[in-house]
């Protein structure tokens, strides 16, 4: 018997007026997705516990089987085993993104222009994170580079600062960062470093060249998802079966090597629309011919839902459906059992550009079992009146023998 888990980050969403009142889920075409639908079950989960920050951190581990609540120590600790990082128990890691800020003579009042700087290759943000090493040396502090746009930096002896308070980039595009800098015992000593990265980014070559070719600079570093060392106990302990995380983001790696899973490197996955969808299916299949699980994480619905791409999102949706769980059922179809769910970990609104704690669909097909479900969107999900609390309980049901 085999699993997969098929999960589009973020591709939940509310109907949206220029669809007809659809939502991104159900305009778009998703044939192999709806078939399997229609002969699986469908249903609702709450992935995100109300009392907590609806992210993809906390997310991904309910989905996983984990309890946040008790497991969760924050995102950038499981971004730090992903990129090979051992933190101490007094460390605090911090998630380092470099942004677009925009030019204000008073840097209080520039504004966040883009979260992801135009969505910087690796190969430039590496360069610009090695400046920032050099020009930033500071005592205590230790940048590190990761993917894309998305770094970390890690402050000895700061596990204790537990009233400093940051703010994610993408939950304030478009807005003044005055309100939003670092908050706490070590705010300020933050803030002074964001304002002198700015100094060191503004006018390097891949910025100017940047600007030139009409993409957004990498100006600015940016902190936000603190955390210390995580503690998840196995994921073969808690379901009894060999797993593999296929995903582009350091996030899901580090989650994969906290759960003692595989990870493996898919080339060309980026975490992004042009990502390399099929690489990660044909990955997800051979994976399985030495695992009895993988999780396939897809980023890119909610990259486009951040930044308002409505377009971007339903094209993100039908790729995953035609590149990848069309490409993994007709893999598997004819040649063993299998189980395959598919999923969003959380809301990704294109009227709010944030994520959202509403419940979220999904649909179980079972190559042994055929139903009569419902098509796959929202208010299909709802219509079916089956509903999990918790993303837990929907992984132990899912892994039900």
């Amino acid at each position: 018997m085999k699993y997969v888990i098929v999960l589009a980050d973020g591709m939940a969403d509310y109907p949206v007026n220029s669809l007809g009142g659809k939502t991104p889920l159900s305009a778009c075409q998703k044939p192999t997705m709806d078939r399997l639908a229609h002969l699986g079950e469908v249903g609702l989960v709450r992935t995100v516990p109300h009392d907590l920050v609806p992210g993809s951190d906390v997310a991904n581990l309910g989905v996983l089987g984990y309890d946040a609540r008790v497991c969760y120590t924050g995102r950038s600790p499981l971004e730090a085993l992903s990129m090979g990082v051992t933190l101490s128990p007094t460390d605090l890691a911090l998630r380092t993104n470099l942004v677009t800020l925009s030019e204000d003579q008073v840097f209080e009042n520039k504004v966040m222009v883009d979260y992801s700087a135009g969505e910087i290759s690796s190969e430039e943000s590496h360069i610009l994170i090695e400046a920032v090493k050099d020009a930033l040396r500071q005592d205590g502090i230790t940048f590190y580079s990761g993917v894309s746009y998305r770094h970390l930096a890690v402050i000895d002896n700061g596990a204790g600062l537990y009233d400093l308070v940051l703010t994610p980039p993408h939950n304030i595009t478009g807005k003044a960062i005055g309100e939003h800098l670092p908050r706490g015992r070590f705010g300020s000593t933050l803030t002074t470093i964001l304002k002198c990265s700015h100094e060191v980014l503004k006018n390097h070559p891949i910025n100017k060249k940047r600007v030139l070719s009409g993409q957004n600079p990498a100006n600015n570093l940016w902190f936000w998802g603190q955390g210390t060392a995580p503690s998840l106990e196995s994921f073969k302990s808690k379901y009894g079966v060999s797993g593999a995380v296929i995903s582009a983001v350091d996030l899901l790696k580090g989650i994969a090597i906290g759960a003692q899973m595989t990870a493996p490197i898919v080339d060309g996955a980026t975490g992004t629309l042009n990502t390399n969808f099929e690489g990660k299916a044909l990955k997800a299949l051979e994976c399985l011919d030495s695992h009895d699980f993988v999780f396939v994480h897809l980023e890119a619905p909610d990259e486009c839902g951040h930044q308002g791409d409505l377009k971007g999102k339903i094209k993100a949706i039908e790729l995953i459906d035609e590149k990848v769980v069309a490409p993994i059922v007709k893999g598997l179809d004819g040649k063993c059992d299998y189980k395959i769910m598919v999923l969003p970990d959380h809301p990704t609104p294109i009227e709010k550009g944030i994520h959202t704690a509403d419940p979220v669909p999904y649909f179980i097909y079972d190559s042994r079992v055929q139903k009569s479900g419902a098509c796959y969107d929202e208010d299909s999900a709802m219509g079916t009146g089956n509903f999990f609390e918790y993303p837990w309980l929907l992984t132990s049901h899912f892994f039900e023998k």
